[in-house]
């Protein structure tokens, strides 16, 4: 019985963990609206803008907002979508005369509106994985069930990491990211924009921006896992089986009479 509840221990366990794990770097890296101003300069999106604001059906002038306009810009839209949509529709850029204008069609902040339902939920999912995984800890960590190997966890995490990123690279990032958004988004709903129809696709310079952020993810993700493990390991990490400190000593023998 003991080996049947452990089978189920430690996978449910390190599904929780890696929920939790997952969520905490989306949360961090958000914090910082994911380094946008790194992958801004490393995607030479300024240039990016230049070049295509002119060319935009819908929306003037943002090729003459300034860089810091852009981080800005980003800057509030990640923070909308992390606070469930609110305030998408009232994001603007200034024209050159002074006046706001609204950055976003309205199919754009419907599409936004879907990326932080999915937010939400993806946060609902980490913080119930991570309330698993804390339970669970703290019930192996009461009943002294050691960790299960570091190699085998490591072999099994670098293994799904590598057929993961295997696969991505052999099906095409692009071809991956446009089959996500057909079977996460609603199909009555607008998620590829070309550049000349979408600011908001303009300033990201999507999808190359998302590889970017993509990749900074995974990094924020393997850290905070391999510490975490670590910390695991340390924690249930099995009682010492040495020798007892105390000395006995042999039965005394009581001397022969003569």
């Amino acid at each position: 019985m003991n080996n049947v509840k452990h089978f189920f221990l430690w996978p449910l366990l390190l599904l929780g963990h890696l929920l939790a794990v997952s969520l905490l770097a989306w949360h961090l890296l958000a914090q910082v609206n994911f380094v946008y101003p790194v992958g801004y300069d490393l995607l030479d999106v300024e240039q990016h803008i230049r070049h295509f604001g002119p060319l935009n059906r819908y929306k003037k002038d943002f090729e003459q907002t300034t860089p810091a306009e852009h981080l800005d810009l980003f800057a509030q839209i990640t923070q909308a979508v992390q606070n469930h949509g609110e305030g998408l529709a009232d994001i603007t850029y200034r024209l050159p005369n002074g006046t706001a204008t609204p950055l976003m069609r309205e199919a754009e902040v419907i599409h936004l509106q879907d990326v932080a339902n999915l937010v939400d939920v993806f946060y609902w999912a980490g913080l119930i994985g991570g309330l698993v995984w804390l339970c669970l800890l703290a019930y192996a960590y009461q009943q002294r069930i050691p960790f299960p190997a570091l190699k085998k966890i490591l072999l099994g995490f670098l293994s799904g990491l590598v057929l993961i990123t295997l696969t991505i690279l052999l099906i095409g990032p692009k071809a991956v990211f446009y089959w996500l958004h057909e079977q996460i988004f609603p199909d009555e709903h607008e998620w590829f924009f070309f550049y000349q129809d979408s600011l908001m696709t303009t300033l990201m310079k999507a999808p190359d921006l998302f590889g970017f952020i993509a990749v900074i993810l995974v990094v924020v993700i393997i850290l905070l896992w391999g510490l975490s493990v670590w910390g695991m390991t340390r924690l249930l990490k099995p009682a010492a089986t040495g020798e007892s400190s105390i000395v006995t000593r042999p039965p005394h023998k009581k001397a022969k009479k003569k």
